[in-house]
């Protein structure tokens, strides 16, 4: 592996690694496992004084604000299939039906293949419903049966065909907890209109198998009864801001929610816990560091989807913009049975760096995944580096063992978004060997010369999504432009890299070290936007599945359109192609003007 992602200072990574301990993040999970930390509640503040109360104890700088979050809390749900009761929960975001709730005739849709519209999984896969016999089945004043969490697009799907109501079969014999809304973080002008309009209920598998069977043999009637509290809240929002003594204006942002489901010990306590050890040992060796660390915890994670970060991101955007290097995302680490590192989510850019900082934290091989549109990945729309969410998880093998279905965190627990997610699941030892990880990365973003991000890699991945778009535009739709403008960008890179790669034995203080860097940023802040939003600067994607370069991927379905159709979704490719030919420009002329400087030096 390249010596560019080692740590400069090996003997400063070691004591920061030596100076780790589980004593007190334990203390926090301890203490987190007494209270059920949903936003706008006593015991969220009450967490919110235990961090803060243990960052007084070791003289770390820290600022809490108090946003006002908008929020959906869900109080009570209820379902009746026939007038027999079952238990049900209702997502945040579905709608209150009102004493007696709403009725109507129930109807089972089945999930088939990942395209298209549909519901997105809490593992960020689309998915399609049909009849399962193939025909087609009214939904208009009905009640859907579908499988699935309760989270995201299915709900706007069916709202918009007409449906009453929805109903979510979860995979197993729990009822996961969670959030139906596409509108990431506070609504705004341009979608505060796709807000749910219609309840929705989720029931595990035995009860769904059993309603699915009644459909079959004839009429179905359900009743759903739903009841939550909608609003503007104060929340506490904490971070930690530990100053660096050469480049103290850049900074790494490292962060995660300690709101929570009921008491929430794998999602996300152990991540607080990470979060409160990480400050303590790198305040404690803050006259070492040369660039600085904010540390912060969100709430409103998850009955706002991740409205504490979205306002984190709104109120600091600009700052973040000229002097956030990355983000690290700290979910459900140090799980139980979590020993192994795979369908970790990082940014291209980022892969080689993280898969060196695993391998010498723990001696495992990592293997990653495009980031998801999930967790509080809020800071893509302004183009800043990601990488982590989920960490550990439970080998396949065991997973398999156990009967396990894919769920958003805890490790692969099964105990995800449940009451049952308690002490239980979170793991000393694995806490410990994830903490080296966070430290390893973070020592090293905030240590090395070089910031340790490779766009080459980002070339390859935009090479692949490009040749894969252009094949089914066919004749249609000339992409020549594009494949020649990357084209031109992989070869400015290629000598960008190769003019600087001797400069990671040089100061952090260095000119040609802050040219360098400073030419990272500026590409970042142009090539992840393209990659990850439509919206454009500062402005919030949906929480649904984002595909690579996204405003080219309505071409896959080009060979599906006619007629007016294929006019409007021609016209939305040309228009997409010239956004992201001028972003590739764009990012040719930074790394020139670059190279140029150094040369004429």
């Amino acid at each position: 592996m390249n010596q560019w992602y080692k740590p400069a200072n090996a003997s400063l990574e070691e004591k920061l690694l030596n100076d780790l301990s589980s004593e007190i993040p334990w203390s926090l999970i301890e203490r987190f496992s007494e209270l059920v930390r949903e936003s706008g509640s006593e015991d969220e503040r009450e967490a919110a004084r235990y961090i803060t109360s243990r960052l007084d104890e070791f003289a770390i700088p820290y600022q809490v604000y108090e946003p006002k979050l908008f929020l959906s809390i869900p109080i009570s749900a209820s379902l009746r299939i026939n007038g027999q009761l079952l238990r049900a929960k209702t997502p945040s975001f579905s709608i209150s039906t009102g004493a007696g709730g709403i009725t109507g005739e129930c109807v089972y849709l089945s999930s088939v293949s990942p395209e298209n519209s549909g519901d997105s999984s809490p593992l960020g896969v689309q998915v399609q419903y049909v009849s399962p016999s193939g025909g087609e089945v009214e939904v208009l004043n009905k009640i859907v049966l579908i499988e699935g969490f309760g989270f995201e697009g299915a709900v706007h799907h069916f709202e918009k065909l007409g449906a009453k109501g929805l109903i979510y079969i979860n995979p197993g014999e729990f009822i996961h907890s969670g959030i139906c809304t596409t509108i990431w973080g506070a609504p705004d002008l341009n979608n505060a209109s796709t807000q749910p309009q219609i309840p929705v209920v989720i029931i595990n598998k035995p009860d769904g198998e059993d309603i699915k069977k009644l459909i079959r043999e004839g009429k179905t009637k359900a009743t759903l009864e739903t009841d939550l509290k909608e609003g503007w809240f104060n929340c506490p929002l904490i971070v930690a801001d530990i100053q660096g003594q050469d480049e103290p204006e850049r900074f790494v942002l490292v962060h995660g929610h300690y709101d929570s489901w009921y008491v929430g010990i794998g999602d996300n306590a152990v991540g607080d816990a990470t979060l409160l050890e990480l400050a303590r040992v790198f305040n404690k060796n803050r006259m070492l560091l040369a660039r600085s660390l904010k540390i912060a915890w969100w709430p409103g994670h998850s009955t706002g989807r991740y409205a504490g970060s979205t306002w984190f991101v709104d109120t600091f955007g600009v700052d973040i913009a000229k002097n956030c290097i990355a983000h690290i995302d700290i979910d459900s680490p140090g799980t139980r049975w979590a020993t192994e590192y795979y369908d970790i989510s990082w940014m291209k850019e980022a892969e080689d760096f993280c898969i060196q900082v695993i391998h010498d934290a723990t001696g495992k091989h990592a293997s990653g995944i495009r980031p998801l549109q999930a967790g509080d990945y809020s800071f893509n729309n302004i183009g800043v580096t990601g990488f982590f969410l989920l960490l550990s998880s439970m080998p396949k093998e065991l997973i398999e063992e156990k009967g396990y279905y894919p769920v958003g965190g805890c490790g692969g627990n099964i105990e995800w978004h449940t009451e049952y997610d308690t002490i239980e699941v979170a793991d000393r030892d694995n806490l410990m060997r994830d903490m080296r990880v966070y430290v390893s990365a973070i020592n090293r973003l905030l240590n090395n010369a070089l910031y340790p991000f490779d766009f080459r890699n980002l070339i390859q991945e935009f090479d692949i999504t490009l040749m894969n778009y252009a094949k089914h535009a066919g004749d249609e739709v000339d992409f020549n432009p594009s494949i020649k403008a990357l084209n031109q960008l992989k070869k400015d890179l290629i000598n960008l890299y190769d003019r600087y790669s001797n400069l990671k034995s040089h100061g952090v203080k260095d000119a040609e070290v802050r040219l360098f860097n400073n030419t990272l940023l500026e590409l970042s802040r142009i090539l992840i936007p393209i990659n990850f939003t439509c919206n454009g600067l500062f402005w919030n994607e949906p929480s649904i599945s984002i595909p690579p370069l996204p405003d080219l991927a309505p071409v896959l379905e080009f060979n599906h359109a006619s007629g007016h159709q294929k006019y409007v979704l021609r016209t939305h490719l040309v228009r997409g192609l010239n956004r992201v030919v001028w972003s590739f420009e764009q990012a040719s002329a930074v790394a020139q003007k670059a190279l140029k400087i150094i040369t004429e030096n």
